[in-house]
């Protein structure tokens, strides 16, 4: 197919003047095929920027270069036409401004490069939830990704018709090859100052200039299903949100859906795909990190995963900790900055064994494994955050549903953070309001190791819903879209909502692997019981200042370790002090943030918990 033969003539348009505007010697409209796969991944091998890994069937490493190895918060934009619309949580620059500087940087940008027109959507096919998207792009690797990520290809024509909406996707890695230049090896990115990451709220748009790594390139993800998702959600009153979606299934055969939002390493990769510990409960994956939200006939509100494959953190994801995530990524797999192993596999810290013998680091060094799967910081084997791209329909405990149309009925949203001390294990809001309080004050505690500023420790870092660098607007009137989403629905069918918090800390009990009150991991599934009877109204429960809490042995411990069995009634108190100076924070430090945008519904429910700590 050739750009000339797209029907929907807005497309046509669109791409024209891209190609216009950035001059590719080539351009190629994606097709999907496994044969196109086979011969783009053949050309990024023969280009020295991809290495097939001997141990593992159709799978791949790449490397970037250190300058391109993450998102870069600080070079993305909501670029709305008012700055007070993108919040004080973003960075904003005026679109017109924005536009100007990115069109000098785009004019020849594809030079001796192909631009690829990616057709995709987002969710399953056809899905009254799904959207569409047009991904322009001149990077092999990530027409590749997308191919992973995404549902893509000319299947997505039928469903764009001639006139169907859409969002357009504008990407180049910024290194344009002039005079028969050649990339010989090296990953192709622009200099860190050089990098735009942007998102105009108001044309549904999303140009993005100068890195070739992760959300920033792979435009379906962040970029799309967030900081736009979200911004279409608000116009048409549905819900897109930086959450796992977990099929639960009880020993009777009863079935419940539940969506969680967690900040970045707390564990919710590990829950999406978790492997229960309490014998008859089964735990499915629908999805592991978006959930788009819509209200069904029935009134109660469907989540489907907008994404068709997992975009994972490989550091630390272990048999231990996360082995469905592992056999996921067993074959048909692209890994990006993890180390390669002498015998053509790949390896990273955490992993749960030593490697042997020599390993090429993530950088291209040849260097002598470690006897331990642990390095110096600063002397990782693989990069901190080195990826795996990786089918979902391979995951081994892939929900039958998971591609449904229609999706799946919610009945239980849980919000969490790494707390090491205030937040108990779990607690329930009392409402839906409640509940947007519960994520409005999203947090992890700063720890001596994730900041070299000895003053920060222990100070709360709050991610509002985890969802703080996705959101395409102002958070204030983010939190009061929650509300008028709640306020037109049917209270008796909105989902319960829940907090919960798996990082309890007591450094002083050496009984305590780590020094955490509670296993985690599979042991989770123990919490997940208690709220799935807390969601058919079992009497199982007490009310306490901060909302409902498991009665006295509520929680199942049946082949729980003693030493847990111990710390839990800690863990299930409410510490009215600790609660106090939470209070404190979030009136003195976060709440003030949002000034006028601050919901006056979330500001009656902290006086009602300062309230009620206050009478405790």
């Amino acid at each position: 197919m050739n750009v000339s033969d797209i029907k929907h003539a807005g497309i046509k348009a669109w791409v024209e003047e891209c190609v216009k505007m950035c001059e590719p010697d080539n351009v190629v409209v994606v097709d999907g095929s496994t044969a196109e796969y086979d011969r783009l991944m053949k050309k990024c091998v023969d280009a020295g920027l991809a290495t097939p890994l001997k141990a593992k069937e159709n799978c791949f490493l790449f490397r970037s270069l250190p300058s391109d190895v993450a998102r870069v918060e600080s070079r993305t934009f909501i670029s709305s036409k008012k700055e007070e619309d993108a919040g004080p949580t973003n960075h904003w620059i005026d679109p017109v401004e924005l536009k100007a500087t990115m069109k000098g940087l785009y004019t020849g940008c594809m030079h001796g490069r192909t631009m690829y027109v990616i057709p995709f959507c987002m969710g399953p096919l056809g899905s009254p939830i799904a959207k569409y998207g047009i991904e322009l792009t001149d990077s092999e690797y990530v027409v590749l990704n997308m191919d992973i990520m995404t549902r893509a290809g000319e299947k997505v024509w039928q469903y764009l018709g001639t006139d169907g909406d859409w969002v357009p996707c504008l990407h180049s890695v910024g290194k344009p090859l002039n005079n028969g230049e050649k990339d010989n090896g090296i990953w192709p990115c622009a200099d860190v100052e050089h990098k735009y990451i942007s998102q105009f709220p108001e044309e549904h748009l999303v140009w993005s200039y100068g890195s070739g790594y992760g959300g920033n390139a792979l435009l379906g993800k962040k970029c799309f299903a967030l900081r736009i998702a979200t911004v279409i959600a608000r116009e048409e009153g549905w819900l897109a949100e930086h959450m796992l979606i977990l099929k639960l299934t009880n020993p009777k055969g009863q079935v419940k859906y539940v969506t969680g939002a967690f900040p970045s390493a707390c564990g919710k990769t590990n829950l999406a795909m978790l492997i229960p510990t309490i014998p008859g409960w089964k735990v499915e994956t629908v999805g592991d990190d978006i959930a788009w939200m819509k209200f069904g006939k029935d009134g109660r509100l469907y989540a489907i995963n907008p994404e068709a494959g997992f975009f994972g953190v490989a550091p630390g994801t272990s048999a231990e900790s996360n082995k469905n995530a592992l056999i996921s990524a067993e074959k048909n797999t692209i890994y990006t900055n993890c180390a390669l192993t002498e015998d053509g596999d790949v390896w990273w810290e955490g992993i749960g064994y030593p490697a042997k013998g020599k390993l090429v680091d993530w950088k291209g060094n040849t260097r002598d494994a470690l006897p331990k799967d642990k390095s110096p910081k600063g002397e990782e084997f693989a990069h901190p955050n080195a990826r795996f791209t990786a089918p979902a329909k391979q995951c081994p405990c892939i929900a039958d549903e998971w591609e449904n149309p229609e999706g799946v009925p919610i009945s239980a949203i849980l919000f969490g953070g790494r707390r090491p001390s205030t937040v108990p294990l779990v607690h329930q809001a009392r409402s839906w309001n409640h509940g947007v309080f519960l994520g409005s004050i999203v947090g992890s505690e700063i720890t001596a190791a994730s900041t070299i500023n000895a003053a920060e420790v222990g100070k709360i870092r709050r991610d509002p819903f985890a969802i703080l660098p996705f959101c395409g607007y102002n958070m204030g009137d983010y939190f009061q879209h929650w509300i008028d989403v709640g306020a037109k629905a049917d209270q008796d069918k909105l989902p319960k909502i829940f907090y919960v918090n798996w990082f309890r800390k007591d450094e002083n009990n050496a009984d305590l692997p780590g020094g955490f009150m509670w296993p985690g991991y599979g042991d989770n599934s123990r919490v997940l019981e208690w709220i799935f009877d807390r969601c058919d109204g079992k009497d199982n429960y007490v009310d306490t200042p901060i909302g409902y809490m498991p009665k006295e042995g509520a929680i199942n411990t049946d082949g729980l370790a003693d030493c847990y069995k111990k710390t839990l009634p800690e863990i299930l108190k409410v510490d009215v002090e600790g609660w106090k100076k939470e209070v404190k924070d979030i009136r003195e430090n976060h709440y003030p943030k949002f000034g006028k945008h601050l919901p006056k519904e979330l500001t009656a429910i902290l006086d009602d918990l300062e309230s009620r700590l206050n009478k405790a």
